[in-house]
């Protein structure tokens, strides 16, 4: 009778003893496979990590703007024109296929620097990074193009029935509902005050300026998120400046000459922007001067030939327009740079200009909203009505967009 309680304490001892051992087996088992599947994941994930600070490495020293324009057919258009409701709406001939437009090589090229490859162009991601943010397209009829692009391109991401399209004079704003993000295209062609800053009726003949007079725009833009200036055609032409206001009687008058009066501009422009903008917020680019294609001789036609019929890229690398003016290129780098090292401003220079002069043929020409009707000697010589100046879409301002969303996401 002594024995049976050891026999039985013994026992259920070793009961005891072997439950806990398969326990500590179990902990150990777990614990080893936790180990070997974290191990496991952060193999998986570190070349992933490393990978994205290679690009990002690569991109930060890419020059963008140096390379050459690739055929590609399987990845270009980034989107369908006839599906773009902004190019029939806004339907001024940047929808060069709507007018009858039958070559149509002119969509399938594709930017490739040299440096390094160019992000793909994702509308979500763009969108993400919008959210609860507003951008604003400020200038002329280049940057509405510009403005009509990104819409495209981001639109296939919108859904109907969460956006709003709202006009309110010189202001055409863009509101993504779920992203509650706007983009917006304010006219203001020479970015200062002028007589031509009404957005529908701005063909004046003697065109002036208030060279040191931004605030009647600036406070449409002030506080947006991003800024995406351009200014350049509209100095080419003969300005006068005015000192004083417009409705004053001893305001004077003066010619100055275009590179001084652009500099007096963007001068004004920038001290602007050196009072005003936010420093941890705002991000501000300039997109350069966007080439014409008016002289036909300067890539081989004849003499008064221009962009009309033309096909194919310009081949020669070296080629440089002479109705883009290198005085002006680079009084806005200077303001630029200016506006970077002294002012604490962060301004990026698209500069868009040289890669944009080799399209020659993806202006819209004659296929284009015409806005007054031709006259018998124009339909007999139809590059007397051809538009050289500006883009057909899907095209060329896709790119200059391009260059936007990898500094906003990637820079």
């Amino acid at each position: 009778m002594n024995g049976r309680p050891l026999l039985f304490w013994s026992s259920w001892n070793n009961k005891v003893m072997g439950i806990q051992l398969t326990i500590q087996l179990l902990v150990a088992l777990i614990t080893a496979v936790l180990v070997i599947t974290t191990l496991s994941l952060s193999r998986a994930i570190r070349p992933k990590e490393i990978g994205e600070k290679i690009q990002l490495n690569s991109l930060s020293r890419c020059n963008f703007f140096s390379g050459k324009w690739v055929f590609d057919n399987q990845s270009r258009p980034l989107y369908n024109g006839s599906n773009c409701s902004f190019i029939s709406f806004l339907d001024d001939g940047m929808a060069c296929q709507n007018y009858g437009r039958k070559d149509l090589d002119y969509l399938y090229w594709k930017w490739q620097p040299h440096d390094c490859d160019l992000p793909r162009f994702n509308a979500t991601a763009m969108l993400e990074k919008l959210r609860n943010k507003r951008l604003v397209y400020v200038g002329d009829s280049l940057n509405r193009n510009q403005w009509v692009s990104l819409v495209c391109m981001l639109e296939s991401s919108i859904h109907t029935h969460l956006k709003q399209v709202h006009f309110n004079g010189s202001l055409v704003t863009l509101k993504a509902i779920e992203y509650n993000a706007t983009i917006d295209f304010y006219w203001a062609p020479l970015l200062v005050e002028s007589n031509c800053d009404d957005a529908w009726h701005h063909r004046v003949k003697d065109r002036v300026l208030r060279v040191d007079s931004i605030e009647k725009h600036a406070r449409f833009w002030e506080d947006a998120d991003v800024l995406v200036f351009n200014s350049y055609l509209w100095w080419r032409l003969d300005l006068t400046v005015l000192w004083g206001s417009f409705e004053s009687a001893d305001a004077k008058y003066e010619q100055l000459g275009m590179l001084r009066t652009y500099e007096l501009g963007l001068q004004t422009w920038a001290d602007w922007l050196d009072t005003h903008v936010n420093r941890t917020k705002t991000r501000v680019f300039f997109v350069s001067m966007s080439p014409t294609h008016s002289r036909g001789e300067e890539w081989g036609k004849a003499e008064g030939e221009n962009c009309y019929n033309e096909t194919e890229p310009i081949p020669n690398a070296e080629y440089w327009g002479s109705e883009s003016s290198p005085g002006m290129m680079r009084l806005v780098e200077a303001a630029i740079k200016k506006l970077n090292e002294k002012s604490g401003v962060k301004a990026d220079l698209l500069n868009i200009t040289q890669l944009s002069e080799y399209r020659k043929e993806a202006h819209p020409s004659i296929y284009r909203k015409h806005w007054d009707p031709l006259t018998k000697e124009q339909l007999e010589n139809p590059s007397s009505y051809a538009d050289c100046t500006h883009w057909c879409l899907p095209g060329v301002p896709d790119v200059w967009n391009h260059f936007l969303y990898v500094y906003l996401l990637y820079l």
